[in-house]
């Protein structure tokens, strides 16, 4: 499932996790949905090689290259949920502490590829990790893909965005004083990452905020199941004219936008 992709170790601040690399170019982190590196996630990582980045895929929970199931999404979303002290899904101005540790990858990617900056994207349970990411200069291209933190039990936490004040004045200076946009995604009807969540991103960074919002209604014309999720994994419908084809392209273009500049 991971052939092509050289593991590694990466550890900082006595925290390890294995990283799967690929690829040469400028450096993308790819942030791995519930419950894991999927064969769809090492797919979509493929891809990003195919088009001339260096992938760096950090395995945070679940066994690599293991396909999904109801009872392995449940099982993974226990752990990480409910008992990893690496993630806090309920945090509303604060990050998960697993991304202290993701920025030292950044930041070991931008120092090993160089060129203008590191991509980053999350998906769901990591999909606002891109957002925290890019508080560090080199992050330049962040992707929240169906971005679920912290749950949406209220409409409060629906609205929150999983970083903290500080960070989000940081990251909107970015935005401001140097155009940095940011990318999102999702389905109309996905219930874990919340039209409100969305709502905020453009109330906080106006228009350098990208919002790619696929159609999940009942009676839709894609025929685009109420219960669809990941955008560029499990639910993507790689067909000329789908929707999902079309985010792909977008997130594809968006890494090349930003990363392949000079310095």
């Amino acid at each position: 499932m991971l052939e092509g992709f050289q593991r590694t170790q990466f550890t900082d601040d006595g925290v390890t996790h294995p990283v799967f690399i690929a690829g040469t170019g400028p450096a993308i982190i790819v942030m791995h949905e519930i419950p894991g590196i999927t064969p769809q996630v090492a797919e979509f990582s493929r891809r990003l090689v195919d088009e001339g980045f260096r992938v760096y895929m950090p395995s945070m929970f679940g066994t690599p290259g293991k396909a999904m199931s109801n009872v392995y999404v449940g099982q993974e979303m226990i752990r990480a949920a409910c008992i990893s002290r690496e993630f806090n899904v309920l945090a509303k101005r604060g990050s998960s502490p697993i991304t202290s540790w993701l920025r030292a990858l950044s930041r070991h990617a931008y120092e090993e590829c160089g060129g203008p900056g590191v991509g980053a994207i999350g998906m769901c349970l990591t999909g606002n990790f891109a957002l925290a990411l890019m508080v560090d200069p080199w992050v330049m291209a962040p992707v929240l893909s169906q971005p679920s933190l912290p749950f949406g039990i209220s409409d409060g936490y629906s609205r929150a965005l999983h970083v903290s004040d500080d960070d989000l004045a940081t990251i909107k200076t970015r935005a401001v004083e140097e155009g940095q946009c940011v990318l999102g995604l999702r389905f109309t009807g996905d219930r874990m990452s919340p039209p409100e969540r969305f709502e905020r991103l453009r109330t906080e960074l106006g228009e350098n905020f990208e919002g790619i919002e696929i159609d999940s209604s009942k009676g839709n014309p894609n025929g685009i199941k109420g219960m669809a999720h990941s955008v560029v994994t499990t639910d993507l419908v790689d067909e000329d004219g789908h929707p999902t084809q079309a985010a792909l392209h977008r997130v594809i273009s968006f890494f090349h936008e930003n990363l392949d500049r000079p310095e």
